[in-house]
């Protein structure tokens, strides 16, 4: 069995004109990015890898996660070619991935992300939001023969929020 989960990085600050990879987290963003990281703590596998886009919102957003699943920054692989909007992009990354690794945790960018999910999930989604989390279960012990797999988590943090 091989386990995906995805997260989109958290919501960011289009208030300062920096280049699209250079943007930070907002204020929302930091928020609601410890309101998903802490929920999940509860639903993470023992083991797994942790990938991040490069991009300065993901790599904040995957810094959060980490210091709240109590992981070590080091653990984090960032991956410049994780900096994609494109599904087959995404996948070609996804499947390249170690077999050895039964859980890989990785923080990137819609539409990739929405898109990845619907192709490979067996539940629609609309649109996965800035922090939002899905968990994808795959009948397979080889990443690069990932098919349709079981859509087993969702976290959003509407949905965390009272």
């Amino acid at each position: 069995m091989k386990n995906l989960i995805l997260i989109r990085h958290a919501k960011s600050s289009w208030n300062t004109p920096v280049h699209d990879k250079k943007r930070s987290l907002s204020n929302r963003g930091v928020k609601d990015a410890h309101l998903v990281s802490v929920d999940i703590l509860k639903h993470l596998p023992k083991t797994f890898i942790i990938w991040s886009s490069t991009a300065k919102r993901a790599v904040e957003t995957a810094l959060i996660f980490t210091q709240n699943m109590l992981c070590p920054i080091e653990s984090i692989i960032f991956k410049d070619e994780l900096y994609t909007f494109d599904e087959d992009q995404l996948e070609k990354i996804v499947k390249s991935c170690n077999n050895d690794y039964e859980n890989v945790i990785l923080f990137g960018h819609n539409e990739a992300i929405t898109n990845f999910v619907n192709k490979f999930g067996d539940v629609s989604i609309d649109n996965v939001p800035t922090s939002g989390l899905v968990s994808i279960k795959f009948d397979t012990n080889h990443w690069e023969t990932i098919n349709k797999g079981k859509t087993q988590k969702m976290i959003f943090p509407r949905d965390l929020k009272l």
